[in-house]
């Protein structure tokens, strides 16, 4: 995924008419930027100005390293400034550029540093300079071994400093989180100094001190890499590179001077941080607290929101006489508990720690605690500072914890014996936090703006930041948050506008001016939450009438808009002409807007500033004199108040969740395809090395793909019987094909022969002219096939279309009445008519296509349109073990009766069943969960239905061939269940046979309608409970089932019932189900189902 967006702001090079000068353009580069622009010149970063954390990490790294080695996920750009300066030449401290290595994050990748600073022709006058790692928290795990082997040997090794960025991406919330516990528990096993910066403001700080610590120990200055480390704003009290030099070798040397061999390395750290401060004026602790002077409780912290934020709250509420208090950890390697125990205040007698762990189940988990925790509760362990020792909690918190004022408080709140507020504004409620704002409205203004990541304003926020930051006697502060799994991607930009510094790491909860680019917005998110008593939204909606606005805005935003005593202004572009013909002006036209109705007093002197941007003056003036055209203000009713708004229905979210630092690349480029006549493959295949031409069979998979025959295909249900089931062998021959158990195999199954006669006759085509497609693995290669070759191999003609095939074929329809059709089918007014056609009726392509005459798209643009062919995947019924050169499936076949009476088929299917011997066919493998247990003497619990005992069938012949190779094997139990024995017991004689030959230990049949009570396969399992107690947890099994998804509560319940009935027997407390998650994680209850 990358960054695709309009590379302006504005219009594209050619001016529009108007203006007479081309327009300035603002180069949106990457949210770790200033404004998201091109980084400035290395030499020029001195203070004060506008930066990122990001930004003057790098700084700080490029400066003083002699290497720079980063390991920077794409879309997260954390050396794209590094990267530069390097490729521009520019000279780091000790006068050369800083060779900066972007590396590959991959297990060893890390190696290649130890080996620069332990070669021999490494020069041993650079020994004292730092090497340095820029990363992200995910990386640390495959850096470990080379980090480790550091540590071992650091005493003769250079010193070593890595920037880590605390950003991970979670797939269970599908959001990115900030990841402190992996360092955490990295520095505590290896050894290593961890100290974090608490804002962007201390950021160049702290990266300094942590560069300086690694003269000590190898040191990690972690920071907020989600939020904090990509937040612009204006850093004032930071150094220029010429200034860092000087303080490192000046705090380096009065540090050294006054160390002795005999100190330990806490005793180093303290002089080493007090000279840092002597240097540079300031007051950083190895911890820090804030709040009252005689709290009775204390929270203590380690990271930067939850430090920030931390101390913060507690010293809002403390100034309201409120006994609370934050200790921050600045320093979390060494944990110099001497200072920790001094710093806390002598009346506390409880003490919260917020601790982050792993995941969401390690919060609930009693057994859990997190490190922080750990080393708190030490700290007491040998002391006699504080008597009664506080009482201590741990306060657990998950990766994906987004905290807030509100958050913050509310964990005050669990060590306080009384509320902290009169208002119940801390429990996190809808109610809550409004009165905990950290940020005085009359001296901060505050803009939201939400808008879709495609939308020609996209950029207009930071173009408006970047015009505020002109006025050097405010401060300006923005951030955005990129979430690409709504709506094809929002972005939601915050800017915070004061005459003070601002530190605020949360999202503006109490907006002047609200902004939503686009109305489907309203559906999706609670925005008003986010705007202040009186404040202003302003609201895109295009060519809208005045009497239609009402009808299209949500019940519960007019109520919000009117309780909130808000101002309504409705925005659309489209009443300018100059605009409607030039849609890149849309932007400059927003900027102008915002001032109008956003600052209308600063109106003249901001569109000189945004001119100064981006635009020019001369096309502000033009929109700002035509703006009444496109601005309305709509009146907000008092009636709004009482609209009754469904209280089923399910609350919005009022942020969105940030899943990515770049826009959702939408463009799919691709390549067409050609009609050629047979002369053109005739050449390539007659001059191979001059065209360059390679024969592949099916070059259009990405799979490895293998020719197999048909070697057996038998019925195994009666044919009277109204499901076929049936059994399909292939030979190998010399294919070369290898499979393991539990694999599937993938069917790269044709279309049917006479269907496509007809398509071909009923669309006009000629079957052998000759369709040339650009590869979709390398665009620069050509893979041609005939017509007649593409619809039986490669298109799904004859599949089930999508939405967008119903919107891209609307563009080639003639008839009005068709386009219009097609459309609304595609849309959101043609949902249900969609939802029939595709599930009732199941409708092809080619359907669509008959019944759509004017919409006759050429072939090549089928082939584009039309979804490629999918192979289907089977699980493989037989063990190369037993049979080396063959390989089996067991299918049913997929047919029903559509509403016009016509017979359907699955498609991979009907051709399985229909293939006769001999029969060539295309396959390929594809892994699978299902694997045998490490040890052959683990039994095996399997329960199957139907086809689900494929696999099971492949299981049983390989313990059979273990046990005749002399092998020792554990019990197998098999589980299976279909209706009717009669007719459904597949495989039977095989199961009987090898439970005969003791390979099969019991044999669970469930045959659900031979008897008046339905009997399903958790009957049989719970019928046998003792058999599994001493199978599966006894002697260690591992649990199998596949088929249909309908009875794994059911199953999963038994497994459960067993798990409790052991432990009772035991005298031991267990959870079933977390013990059902960890075996699970061991690959002891494994499910494959459909």
């Amino acid at each position: 995924m990358h960054f695709q967006q309009a590379e302006s702001s504005g219009p594209a090079q050619d001016p529009v008419e108007g203006p007479q000068k081309p327009l300035k353009q603002f180069i949106y580069e990457s949210s770790s930027l200033p404004f998201g622009q091109q980084s400035i010149p290395l030499s020029s970063i001195r203070g004060p100005t506008y930066s990122t954390a990001q930004e003057l990490i790098q700084q700080v790294a490029y400066t003083l390293s002699d290497r720079l080695w980063t390991y920077s996920p794409t879309t997260f750009d954390l050396d794209l400034a590094a990267k530069r300066w390097f490729k521009d030449g520019a000279p780091n401290a000790y006068g050369y550029p800083t060779n900066v290595q972007s590396m590959q994050i991959r297990q060893g990748a890390a190696s290649i540093a130890l080996g620069y600073m332990f070669s021999k022709d490494f020069d041993l006058k650079k020994r004292f300079m730092p090497q340095t790692v820029i990363a992200s928290t995910p990386s640390l795990s495959y850096l470990r071994y080379t980090l480790e082997q550091l540590s071992l040997l650091y005493s003769v090794a250079n010193p070593f400093v890595a920037h880590v960025a605390a950003v991970d991406y979670s797939g269970g919330t599908s959001s990115l989180v900030t990841d402190y516990v992996s360092t955490m528990n990295l520095a505590e096993e290896l050894g290593f100094a961890l100290v974090a910066a608490s804002s962007v403001h201390e950021s160049q700080h702290l990266a300094l001190f942590a560069t300086l610590l690694a003269s000590i120990m190898p040191s990690i200055h972690i920071y907020d890499g989600v939020i904090v480390g990509r937040e612009t704003t204006r850093v004032i009290d930071f150094s220029d590179q010429v200034g860092l030099h000087t303080n490192y070798q000046t705090i380096l040397q009065e540090a050294s001077n006054s160390n002795h061999k005999s100190d330990d390395i806490d005793t180093k750290v303290e002089r080493l941080l007090k000279a840092f401060n002597g240097e540079l004026g300031t007051d950083y602790g190895l911890f820090e607290y804030h709040g009252h002077p005689t709290p009775e409780a204390v929270l203590v912290t380690f990271g930067t929101v939850e430090s920030s934020l931390g101390a913060q709250v507690a010293s809002s509420l403390a100034k309201d006489g409120i006994s609370i208090g934050v200790l921050n950890v600045r320093l979390y390697r060494p944990f110099v508990e001497k200072e920790f125990l001094r710093l806390l205040p002598k009346s506390t007698k409880m003490i919260g720690v917020l601790g982050q762990v792993a995941n969401k189940e390690a919060v609930t988990d009693r057994s859990t605690n997190s490190a922080l925790y750990h080393d708190v509760v030490a700290a007491f362990t040998f002391s006699s500072s504080l008597q009664p020792i506080p009482s201590v909690v741990d306060i657990k918190y998950s990766r994906e914890e987004v905290w807030t004022p509100v958050s913050i408080a509310a964990a005050l709140q669990l060590i306080m014996k009384r509320p902290l507020t009169q208002h119940d504004e801390v429990s996190g409620n809808d109610q809550g936090g409004q009165e905990l704002r950290l940020l005085d409205s009359a001296i901060a203004q505050q803009y939201i703006f939400w808008d879709t990541d495609d939308s020609p304003s996209a950029n207009a926020p930071l173009v408006f930041g970047s015009a505020l930051s002109k006025d050097s006697s405010s401060n300006i502060t923005t951030r955005s948050c990129h979430d690409n799994l709504i709506i094809g991607g929002l972005i939601r930009t915050d800017i915070r506008k004061s005459k003070q510094t601002i530190n605020a790491p949360f999202a503006i909860d109490a907006a002047d001016l609200l902004y939503i680019g686009d109305s489907k917005l309203l559906e999706l998110f609670d925005t008003v939450k986010g705007l202040k008593s009186g404040g202003k939204v302003l609201l895109k909606m295009t060519g809208v009438k005045d009497d239609e606005i009402e009808k299209r805005l949500p019940k519960a935003f007019q109520k919000a808009v009117s309780t909130q005593g808000g101002e309504l202004f409705v925005f659309d572009p489209s009443g300018i002409e100059l605009v409607a013909n030039d849609p890149g002006l849309e932007t400059y036209l927003l900027q102008t807007a915002f001032l109008r109705v956003g600052l209308p007093n600063l109106e003249k002197i901001g569109l000189d500033k945004l001119a100064s941007v981006n635009g020019s003056s001369s096309i502000f003036d033009e929109l700002s004199v035509s703006l009444e055209k496109a601005l309305r203000t709509i009146e907000v009713p008092e009636d709004w108040k009482t609209l009754e708004v469904d209280s089923t229905c399910k609350s919005l979210p009022s942020d969105p969740k940030m899943n990515s630092f770049v826009a959702f690349d939408k463009t799919e480029n691709e390549p067409p395809s050609y009609l050629r006549d047979w002369k053109t493959t005739a050449k390539g295949l007659a001059f191979k090395e001059a065209y360059n031409t390679r024969t592949a069979l099916r070059p259009d998979m990405a799979s490895k793909t293998y020719t197999v025959h048909v070697k057996e295909n038998r019925r195994l249900t009666p044919l009277t019987y109204d499901r076929n089931i049936f059994h399909i062998e292939f030979d190998l021959g010399d294919s070369g094909l290898q499979y393991q158990i539990g694999e599937a195999l993938g069917i790269h199954a044709e279309n049917d022969e006479f269907q496509v006669e007809e398509f071909i006759r009923f669309y006009k085509l000629d079957p052998e002219e000759v369709v040339e497609v650009p590869s979709r693995e390398d665009p620069s290669v050509l893979e041609n096939r005939t017509v007649w070759q593409a619809l039986m191999q490669n298109v799904d003609i004859f599949g089930r279309p999508p939405k967008r095939f119903y919107e891209a074929l609307a563009e080639f329809a003639d008839d009005p009445k068709e386009k219009h059709e097609l459309e609304a089918l595609s849309g959101a007014e043609g949902a249900n008519e969609f939802k029939r056609r595709a599930e009732v009726d199941t409708i092809t392509y080619a359907d669509i296509l008959l019944e759509f005459p004017s919409a006759h798209p050429s072939f090549h643009d089928i082939v584009r349109i039309v979804n490629p062919m999918k192979r289907r995947e089977y699980s493989i019924a037989s063990c190369q073990k037993v049979t080396p050169n063959s390989v089996a499936l067991m299918i049913v076949v997929v047919g029903w009766v559509d509403p016009r009476g016509r017979d359907r088929f699955g498609q991979a299917t009907r051709y399985l069943n229909k293939l006769r011997v001999g029969a060539p066919v295309t396959v390929s493998v594809k892994p699978s969960v299902m694997k045998l247990p490490p040890k052959s003497t683990q039994p095996l619990i399997m329960a199957g239905l139907g086809t689900g005992l494929a696999p099971f069938r492949a299981f049983v012949q390989y313990r059979a061939w273990e046990k005749a190779q002399g092998k020792d094997i554990g019990s197998v139990l098999l589980y299976m269940g279909s209706r009717h024995q009669r007719e459904e017991y597949c495989y039977g004689e095989e199961w009987e046979a090898y439970q005969d030959a003791g390979v099969i230990t019991l044999l669970g049949r469930a045959f659900s309608r031979d008897q008046p009570q339905k009997i399903y396969i958790q009957d049989r399992m719970r019928q046998t409970m003792g058999d599994i107690i001493q199978a599966y947890l006894k002697e260690d099994g591992a649990f199998y089932l596949c088929g249909p998804t309908w009875p794994v509560p059911d199953v999963t319940n038994v497994l459960e019932d067993a798990i409790a009935r052991d432990a009772k027997s035991l005298g031991k407390k267990t959870d079933p189900h977390k013990e059902i998650e960890r075996l699970k994680d061991q690959l002891r209850y494994v499910l494959e189902v459909y």
